[in-house]
């Protein structure tokens, strides 16, 4: 499939919204939403979201930066994996495409941190701008690191549409079995963000729910939405059953008597 020069200024231009948007807490530099974006702009909507939901499988635990790390940024996925998985017609699979994709994230993360150190005096200048009444010059240190968040974000979108033929040649280059292999890793990697969740917030109270979502998902074979509403019900029973303060007057002051 051959990007248009229109339609990788489209994809850039998305990008640098996603990018950005990030800044603003709009959450949407996340890869379902960078997926959606380029399954509308490139008219395949199937593989796009399907790129996005497992790749957000995946990155919604890497999005925990353990310590110090800095997590790979989901522009990695969301727009060159799913520009993969679409302009291949079928010859690399999403997995195969989240697993390729992965070091791009990684790189891209390093831009991220540019931006942060180059922009890391604006809130000084800001804050000084204010307090000298100078409101123009306000508005630009306040806005500066989301125009630049905008213009690396259109610079990874528009670049990476136009050189997706050169990127689907290099991948020509890898033995099939290589190529299986990485689909092997995409599709596990999902498994690693769960786990990497689980290490973080995982309680042995928690264990119990974790077992019975798997038990779940690999021997009931209930659909993503059962797995939820079966979870919601456990929710609402254990909210229940947490008992309530009320408090009553007694003599010598207030008592709380827990029923």
């Amino acid at each position: 499939m051959e990007i248009t020069i229109i339609q990788a200024v489209l994809i850039g231009l998305w990008t640098a919204f996603c990018f950005s948007g990030m800044l603003l807490g709009i959450y949407t530099n996340r890869c379902i939403i960078l997926s959606f974006g380029v399954g509308i702009i490139l008219n395949d909507m199937p593989t796009a979201l399907s790129m996005g939901a497992l790749a957000e499988l995946a990155y919604m635990g890497f999005g925990v930066g353990a310590g110090g790390t800095v997590p790979p940024n989901p522009i990695g996925p969301g727009i060159f994996g799913t520009l993969m998985a679409i302009t291949s017609k079928g010859n690399i699979t999403p997995e195969a495409a989240l697993a390729l994709s992965t070091p791009i994230a990684v790189a891209i993360q390093f831009a991220q941190t540019f931006a942060y150190t180059a922009c890391a005096g604006t809130p000084e200048s800001a804050k000084k701008a204010i307090l000298a009444g100078n409101f123009g010059k306000f508005k630009v240190a306040a806005n500066t690191t989301i125009v630049l968040f905008a213009v690396i974000g259109f610079a990874l979108g528009f670049g990476g549409a136009l050189s997706m033929d050169g990127i689907l040649k290099l991948v020509d280059y890898i033995p099939p079995l290589l190529l299986n292999g990485l689909t092997v890793a995409g599709k596990m990697l999902p498994a690693i963000g769960f786990a990497m969740i689980l290490s973080v917030m995982g309680k042995k109270q928690l264990v119990p729910f974790v077992l019975l979502g798997y038990v779940c998902a690999s021997y009931l074979k209930l659909p993503v939405i059962g797995i939820a509403i079966v979870g919601t019900i456990f929710a609402l029973i254990d909210y229940y059953r947490e008992p309530k303060v009320v408090e009553v007057a007694a003599e010598g002051g207030n008592q709380d008597e827990w029923i």
